[in-house]
């Protein structure tokens, strides 16, 4: 059997309510790609805190602490 190769391929990624989220995550929450749910660093813990990320497989949630990822072509998962 032969065996391949797969390019790898770099992406832009970010540890959510961790890390300072970066434009274009803000904009998939403006375009309602991405619903925020007790992001309120005032009132809620990293366990509390997590948002709703809508993907080619469906609704995918993502917790405090988790990696968000951007894909190259521009698509967001956790």
């Amino acid at each position: 059997m032969a065996k391949f190769r797969k390019k790898p391929v770099v992406i832009e990624a970010f540890k959510f309510y961790v890390d300072n989220m970066p434009d274009w995550f803000m904009d998939a929450v403006t375009n309602n790609t991405v619903a925020l749910k007790r992001c309120d660093y005032k009132k809620y813990s990293i366990d509390e805190a997590y948002c709703e990320i809508e993907t080619l497989e469906g609704t995918h949630r993502c917790n405090g602490g988790d990696y968000v990822i951007r894909g190259i072509k521009g698509e967001l998962y956790p």
